[in-house]
């Protein structure tokens, strides 16, 4: 597969928000208590603003010029705090393969880039959440060497 990853663009938009409602789909059915199914993450206008941050890159895997998947990225700089030492970190909001290409390998690669990119601007580390009932991502993520840093906890009520 001749696939290449680049910033996105502008003109990725349509393709980014069709999934963007994969990923919400895949949410509302492991907690339809929180995520409203048939929605997206972000707008068109707000990932146009996206798009203009440099703090913020979207990475597209794309092939034929088509979107196969994404990986939204902030740049997270800790500096001067009291309790920790300086540090910059690559935190991946979001990373999402389209359904009809998962098991190509597509999400390591994508995953890979982010990691080539990290380095270039010295991050320190790599983070991101996962969700616990997302299994198939926990184990993604766990291949690719992320293990966990912190816990969030719930009690519902």
């Amino acid at each position: 597969m001749e696939l290449s990853i680049r910033k996105a663009i502008s003109k990725d938009i349509p393709q980014i928000l069709s999934l963007l409602e994969q990923v919400l789909s895949i949410h509302a059915q492991g907690r339809p208590d929180l995520f409203i199914d048939h929605t997206t993450k972000y707008t068109k206008e707000e990932l146009e603003e996206i798009l203009q941050e440099e703090s913020r890159p979207i990475f597209v895997a794309v092939k034929d010029e088509e979107v196969l998947g994404y990986a939204f990225c902030e740049i997270q700089v800790y500096e001067n705090l009291n309790n920790m030492y300086d540090h910059k970190t690559l935190f991946i909001d979001d990373l999402c393969v389209d359904e009809a290409y998962r098991g190509e390998k597509i999400g390591k690669r994508l995953f890979q880039y982010v990691e080539e990119y990290a380095k270039e601007i010295d991050c320190n580390q790599i983070t991101l959440n996962v969700w616990a009932f997302n299994e198939a991502a926990i184990h993604f993520y766990e291949q690719n060497g992320l293990c966990p840093m912190k816990y969030v906890m719930e009690k519902k009520i």
